[in-house]
């Protein structure tokens, strides 16, 4: 249990919070190297890729031993200043991996959006149906109860 922690702050740290000042220093360079500025984009673009198809995955891997252990590994080696592997494995197999199948992401992400924006309509229409229905239903009510209040002449404590 602890060693897990521990793993997980490390990796929190050794992985997110350390690259992110990194990447923040590389931006706040007054000329920022672009060499530099690469390596990062790649290493983020890496870690959201790793991390998305860790949670797809995390209930088939993360009861492995060590699990914890061997995240931190790659995460070290993907921006360790000697290794950067963020560039080898970006460029050996993210960026085929994507170019191949660009055109199909590129779709779905277009249907995903047309159906999301559809449905958003077709849910606000219906929000838009449903509150002038309960609109029309409490202004009914108070209506009514005025009615019955002022003995149906129209004013208030009024008999007929």
């Amino acid at each position: 249990m602890a060693v897990s922690f521990i793993t997980r702050v490390l990796t929190l740290i050794l992985g997110y919070a350390y690259p992110a000042y990194d990447c923040y220093k590389t931006l706040e360079l007054n000329k920022p190297q672009i060499d530099r500025l690469r390596f990062w984009c790649q290493y983020w673009i890496l870690l959201a890729f790793l991390t998305t198809l860790e949670r797809i995955t995390d209930f088939t891997v993360s009861w492995l031993p060590m699990y914890g252990e061997a995240k931190l590994a790659l995460v070290l080696y993907l921006w360790y200043p000697k290794t950067r592997g963020a560039k080898h494995v970006y460029d050996s197999y993210l960026r085929p991996l994507l170019a191949r199948h660009e055109a199909d992401i590129d779709r779905g992400l277009l249907e995903l959006r047309a159906r999301a924006k559809d449905s958003t309509a077709s849910h606000l229409r219906a929000a838009v149906a449903f509150g002038r229905a309960r609109f029309v239903d409490v202004a009914g009510r108070v209506s009514s109860q005025l009615q019955s209040a002022t003995g149906g002449s129209g004013r208030p404590g009024q008999v007929q």
